[in-house]
């Protein structure tokens, strides 16, 4: 009977904190911003989630609020809420970027200086797509270089100068005996 009360009293214990992770998640990292719907489209948003931050200046100013695949461009569209304190010019720059070297995708905004402004539900068309690290290291580490000594795939290697071509027989380069 002892052992009992103490399974249920530790069960307990575990519940209770499992509940307050998820208050605190719900509180604190997904609450909703109240502004604005803007969408921008992007070739690629590798790394970037739901909920991810929208940043001006460095300063949070929305969030990532959906992300779906337009059909007919193929291209990668991504909702977000803004603000409403602020104001985006038409010409603004959308970027996907990192905090550092292993930080999250974030996506920030580079207002331009047009005197008209995005509206809700408007679109921000000049983006650029998240930077690849790992093409990034492969072209530093396989680029060319000038110094490789293979020959390039698809050009044929030259034919060292005493062996003939295919196809052909050596001439004999033996003297003749005179008796």
């Amino acid at each position: 009977m002892r052992r009992s009360v103490i399974e249920t009293i530790i069960g307990a214990v575990v519940l209770i904190v499992a509940g307050l992770f998820l208050y605190f998640t719900y509180t604190s990292g997904y609450q909703r911003v109240d502004g604005y719907d803007v969408k921008a489209k992007f070739n690629r948003v590798d790394g970037l989630a739901l909920g991810g931050e929208v940043r001006l200046s460095g300063i949070k100013v929305g969030r990532v609020v959906a992300m779906q695949l337009d059909p007919a461009t193929y291209l990668a569209v991504i909702h977000l809420s803004i603000d409403r304190s602020v104001k985006l010019p038409i010409d603004t720059l959308a970027k996907i970027t990192s905090d550092g070297l292993l930080g999250n995708n974030y996506v920030a905004l580079e207002p331009g200086g047009d005197d008209k402004l995005i509206a809700d539900g408007g679109e921000i068309t000049a983006t650029q797509d998240p930077v690849n690290l790992v093409d990034l290291v492969g072209r530093f580490i396989f680029g060319s270089t000038g110094s490789s000594k293979q020959p390039p795939v698809n050009q044929p290697q030259s034919q060292p100068q005493n062996t003939p071509p295919a196809g052909q027989s050596q001439p004999s380069t033996t003297q003749p005996t005179t008796p």
